[in-house]
């Protein structure tokens, strides 16, 4: 039953939740129409395992009211909950003579509408987040080029500087020594 949308609204959603659309329904009933604060009072109260699901349904449908759209909360009040149903777990169960039967474990999506009461009453002036400038690719490339480059200078200078070290290591080590030891521990590239 949605109504036509006169109003600015807010829409929230909730999907896979592991109770079925039957159960769910009763407490959306119970909630349909209702102002956002009385909303809350309700759900504190009502004893029905949907309960923390449409909580945290309700609080982010209000965050998504008053950041996105600058709404305030005192001015919403909830038009419309649908309920439908969501994918089913297939589960199986032994029986006599070695036959199977079919256990449906099945799952809700709940889609809460928010709408305001009277329009643009205490409504807040959203500042709109920075325009991020559109770069062109071949600003990238030649970004990436460069840094590439001078990576690759870096790497070729930090090489060079650790080959000039072990040479002078490995030739302190075979500085003192005479003939044989000299042949066998010098390198090649000498």
């Amino acid at each position: 039953m949605l109504h036509a949308p006169c109003f600015m609204e807010v829409r929230a959603k909730l999907n896979n939740l592991r109770r079925s659309p039957r159960k769910v329904r009763l407490v959306a009933s119970a909630l349909r129409g209702l102002d956002v604060g009385e909303a809350e009072n309700q759900l504190k109260f009502l004893v029905k395992g949907s309960v923390p699901g449409f909580e945290k349904l309700l609080k982010s449908a209000i965050a998504n009211a008053e950041n996105n759209f600058g709404f305030s909360k005192d001015n919403l009040y909830i038009r419309d909950i649908v309920v439908g149903e969501g994918t089913r777990m297939k589960r199986w169960l032994p029986r006599a003579y070695g036959r199977a039967s079919l256990i449906l474990k099945k799952t809700s999506g709940i889609e809460m509408i928010l709408a305001e009461k009277v329009e643009g009453k205490d409504r807040k002036k959203i500042e709109k987040a920075p325009v991020i400038k559109d770069v062109k690719p071949e600003e990238i490339r030649k970004k990436a080029e460069k840094s590439g480059e001078e990576a690759k200078e870096e790497k070729k200078e930090a090489i060079k500087e650790r080959e000039e070290k072990e040479f002078f290591d490995e030739k302190k080590k075979t500085g003192g020594a005479k003939g044989f030891f000299r042949k066998v521990f010098r390198r090649k590239s000498m």
